[in-house]
């Protein structure tokens, strides 16, 4: 996908009230109109209200809009299910959107409708930065999940991956915004269509009419809203409503770090009930257990595939501990920022201009000059970058522990039991101990093993390599005072709990023990950074903690099904793993994801992200890097 900067709606409001958008001569909704005409027009023209609403006894019920605008179908949708007793047990909604409004304008658009205030509010409080592509937001519970696609709706909808089970039309009019209307787009929406998908709008344009019954939709026409004497809608041929997939929704998970809990967080979140199982004696003991990482994006001039999984995966797992903190679970974060230093000459301009040229939201990321750079890091330094003044620390080892405990009663553990190999037979996996004895038994397995998963399959199947990592622990009272997180070819946090992360090296071999060489390198990458920072600190006097990344060849995650040509969901073996150093800023994102293609879910992300990482990509043909995944 080609990188676009999102232009915010510009919102205005006619002699009436009504508001508008001034870019294409239209209205938002119809005056004094906009939460009734969601109920009739595209709530009950697909039968989603009432005694025989459509998602009654369904396990997940898919919605696709066109045209988010204030998000007033999505919020009287909200409203309405939670409303019905029989509602669908999880609800998604999928909308597009080209020119988001700001969050400051739906307050004063959400004003008008008082009964929708405590929803309201909520969607402000997670409204996203306008960036390109997808995003996933999680309300009451994880039971409703909003993805918002931002921006062209021909490109988003061409990577979105669902089955919708009903359409709300709600763009701008086709003779204001034709693109959003034409037969590019009817395309797409047919190829989205869950069998028996309905739809709904108040257009009754003869082009309209033409594509989508083109597009075998069965239309009607019904009594229309307001001034609108009719509206239209239609239905696919009817079928037998999908049942759920999974009748036995018992899960096995493989590994205990941030890549296990997190998977099983989001699957136990779908009511599966997960046994997790790890050779420790208890979870982060691995990569995991470092005492501080850090979460950053990481932008690149062409805007590739890692800088997209980088912003996306940034995004959502700052969403996703957001959530936890506000329930009060125990983690340990902080929004500090991260100073992201340029290596060179060359590699400043690069960074300059592709903040130039992409025009982020300053909130996401900014250019700042050396000396602007000096003030942030209270440190003279000796080029500038990128500033993300939302980057973060964190102790990974709370993370874990925050996503166990969200849905402990449906989480089981199993620590200090080695998993020696696998079998599948009578549909059933089952993990056996090196002594032969069965360990536990699921229809389905997740590895989360970290950089041993190649251990359980044939590594022809699964090429994830360990990464040798050193991180040295300086202590506070030897460096001078340092409140953000700063990066050059490595990086430094604050100091927590008295003790500032310094590192890391990269190695592939299997000694498990710090050693003084990378403490030399670990000062060494420091000075690059902060120069004269470290110069109180004896090497040899350091304490480091040595642990093994899982790495795969392309830099890129895995998450997925191992043989998907035998059919996930009949062979039920699942990957997640190949974060490298970046599990922190890809983990969460890639459970989300995992979850969605394990219960056939709308995916989060674009559908080249999603195939990027693929864990059968490698069956394919030999891995290689890719040049244009350099940032």
């Amino acid at each position: 996908m080609t990188y676009h900067p999102l232009v915010a709606a510009e919102l205005a409001f006619d002699g009436n009230g009504t508001p508008c958008a001034p870019a294409y001569g239209d209205y938002y909704h119809p005056a004094g109109g906009g939460l009734a005409q969601a109920r009739h027009v595209f709530l009950g023209g697909n039968d989603l209200l009432g005694e025989n609403a459509r998602w009654r006894g369904r396990d997940v019920f898919v919605i696709l809009e066109t045209g988010f605008g204030p998000g007033l179908n999505f919020l009287a949708t909200w409203l309405a299910w939670r409303g019905d007793p029989q509602r669908c047990r999880r609800l998604h909604f999928v909308s597009v959107e080209k020119h988001p409004l700001r969050a400051d304008d739906m307050a004063r658009l959400h004003a008008a409708f008082p009964e929708l205030a405590p929803l309201a509010a909520q969607l402000r409080a997670q409204w996203p930065l306008p960036l390109p592509g997808m995003h996933r937001l999680h309300f009451d519970n994880d039971q409703v999940s909003l993805t918002l696609a931002l921006g062209d709706a021909q490109e988003l909808l061409q990577q979105l991956v669902a089955h919708a089970d009903a359409f709300f039309l709600d763009g701008f009019a086709p003779a204001k915004n034709p693109d959003l209307w034409s037969n590019a787009i009817v395309t797409q929406l047919r190829r989205l269509a869950a069998p028996g998908a309905t739809l709904a709008t108040w257009s009754l344009a003869a082009g309209v009419i033409r594509r989508l019954a083109s597009a075998d939709f069965l239309l009607e026409k019904r009594p229309g809203f307001g001034r609108r004497r009719e509206m239209l809608v239609g239905r696919l041929p009817a079928t037998v409503p999908p049942q759920p997939i999974f009748s036995d929704r018992r899960i096995a998970v493989i590994g205990a770090g941030i890549a296990g809990t997190s998977i099983a967080e989001r699957l136990a979140a779908r009511g599966f009930e997960v046994t997790l199982i790890d050779a420790a004696p208890g979870p982060a003991n691995g990569a995991s257990g470092n005492p501080v990482g850090i979460i950053r994006p990481l932008p690149s001039l062409d805007d590739n595939r890692l800088s997209r999984w980088l912003r996306a995966g940034y995004l959502h797992a700052t969403r996703h501990l957001s959530a936890l903190e506000a329930e009060g679970l125990p983690l340990r974060w902080s929004r500090c920022g991260v100073l992201h230093l340029a290596r060179d000459a060359q590699h400043e301009g690069t960074q300059r201009r592709a903040i130039a040229e992409q025009q982020p939201p300053p909130e996401f990321a900014r250019f700042v000059e050396r000396a602007e750079a000096t003030q942030l890091a209270g440190w003279p330094v000796e080029a500038g970058g990128w500033w993300f003044g939302g980057g973060a620390w964190i102790i990974p080892p709370s993370l874990c522990a925050a996503n166990l405990a969200r849905h402990a009663d449906r989480v089981t553990t199993r620590y200090c039991t080695s998993v020696g190999s696998l079998t599948r037979s009578d549909g059933l996996w089952r993990m056996w101990a090196a002594d032969g004895s069965l360990i536990a038994e699921a229809p389905q397995v997740v590895l989360a093993a970290g950089a041993y998963i190649g251990r359980l399959v044939p590594e022809r199947m699964l090429p994830v390599w360990p990464g040798r990592g050193t991180v040295s622990l300086l202590p506070q009272s030897a460096t001078p005072s340092l409140d953000i997180v700063a990066c050059r070819l490595g990086y430094v946090t604050p100091a927590v709990d008295g003790i500032r992360c310094a590192g890391a090296t990269m190695a592939r071999d299997d000694d498990s023990e710090p050693r003084a060489a990378d403490h030399i390198e670990n000062l060494h990458r420091l000075d690059m950074i902060l120069p004269g920072f470290g110069k109180a600190l004896d090497q040899d006097e350091l304490a480091g903690r040595t642990s093994f990344r899982p790495m795969s060849p392309d830099r890129l995650p895995l998450a997925g099904a191992l043989l998907p040509a035998l059919d996930a969901v009949a062979d039920g073996l699942h990957v997640l793993s190949g974060f490298g150093a970046r599990g922190l800023v890809w983990t969460t994102l890639a459970a989300e994801l995992l979850a969605c293609r394990i219960t056939g879910e709308p995916l989060p992300l674009e559908a080249d992200l999603a195939a990027a990482a693929e864990p059968a990509r490698f069956l394919a043909k030999p891995p290689r890097r890719r040049r244009d995944d350099k940032v």
